[in-house]
């Protein structure tokens, strides 16, 4: 069984954990608590300090310190998941049947002009609250490809879809909503720079989606493992070398630098923020590997408070 980042799992204690990992560690997977289940069987989300404290309290065996990461996650053993949400199986029900549900119709009419353009729908899924069925009224569209080909066609598709007026870009008020909830060590202003020019948000039917990447390995995932060690906290301005998996999950800089040789970004506020070639400054967390590789990790808490990616504009 593969498990992915954007992908729910459900234990039988009435826990949803976001997967925030591929693959296993120690026999567990790596996820952060969203949703506990009430006595009337409703879900309800929760925020990081209510889900550390609530594990902690009443489940401290899914608490966990990745060695891999050298970082505080949640985890759970395989033999304790009841259900294993998955993005790709839940849009292709989706686009299977029909649905008096708005976010449903939303999402099948977005995937529609998608595929009428030649994108592959075989590479997308659906995650978020559509996932796991707790969508409301005015809940977002979160689309996740698992082909970074495919993901930048569709970035494309997104850009001509908005000049076709067939797709609306986000206005003010959508981008305030956006910036307040990703909370960011950027001026609202640099936030909207950086996020116009990436492509991979809209508004279908004035609802807003997201599309974002996750990159299939070819299978030698656990023989790649390397372990960081955490050093310190660091300010760097330099260029941009390689930008190929600025999209990815972690995204991946690479860097002119004596020493560092990448930044990795495991929120999605910094994914694609910068291009080849571009002056950037990164705040964040050095970490080095035991054959002395050094690395700039950005998100390496949850909140990543004082952590960020910004390009260094004339």
């Amino acid at each position: 069984m593969i498990f992915l980042p954007k992908s729910f799992i459900e234990t039988a204690e009435g826990l949803l954990f976001a997967v925030v990992a591929e693959g296993l560690e120690t026999g567990k997977v790596r996820c952060f608590l969203r949703y506990v289940q009430n006595e009337n069987g409703q879900w309800r989300k929760v925020q990081t300090t209510e889900a550390n404290n609530l594990l902690a309290k009443n489940h401290p065996d899914y608490c966990f310190h990745s060695f891999e990461f050298d970082a505080f996650l949640h985890a759970v053993p395989i033999e304790k998941i009841a259900t294993h949400h998955r993005p790709q199986q839940r849009l292709k029900q989706l686009l299977e049947n029909s649905s008096n549900d708005e976010i449903e119709n939303d999402c099948a009419d977005l995937c529609r002009l998608f595929e009428h353009a030649g994108i592959d729908l075989n590479h997308f899924g659906v995650t978020g609250s559509l996932l796991i069925g707790q969508h409301k009224a005015l809940s977002d569209i979160d689309l996740v490809c698992y082909d970074i080909t495919t993901f930048h066609e569709c970035r494309v598709v997104v850009r001509d879809l908005i000049k076709q007026d067939l797709l609306d870009n986000l206005n003010h008020d959508d981008w305030r909503e956006s910036y307040a909830r990703r909370d960011c060590d950027l001026s609202f202003e640099d936030y909207v720079w950086h996020e116009v020019r990436k492509y991979n948000k809209a508004l279908i039917n004035g609802r807003k989606f997201d599309l974002s990447l996750v990159e299939l390995n070819d299978g030698n995932f656990l023989s790649e493992i390397t372990n960081y060690k955490k050093r310190n906290t660091i300010v760097l301005q330099t260029i941009v070398t390689d930008d190929t998996r600025a999209f990815c999950y972690p995204a991946e800089f690479k860097l002119v630098h004596s020493t560092i040789q990448k930044v990795v970004c495991f929120t999605a506020t910094y994914t694609g923020q910068a291009i080849v070639g571009e002056m950037v400054e990164i705040s964040g967390q050095l970490e080095q590997d035991e054959q002395g590789n050094q690395r700039i990790v950005v998100g390496s808490s949850r909140e990543a408070r004082s952590e960020y990616i910004k390009v260094i504009r004339p």
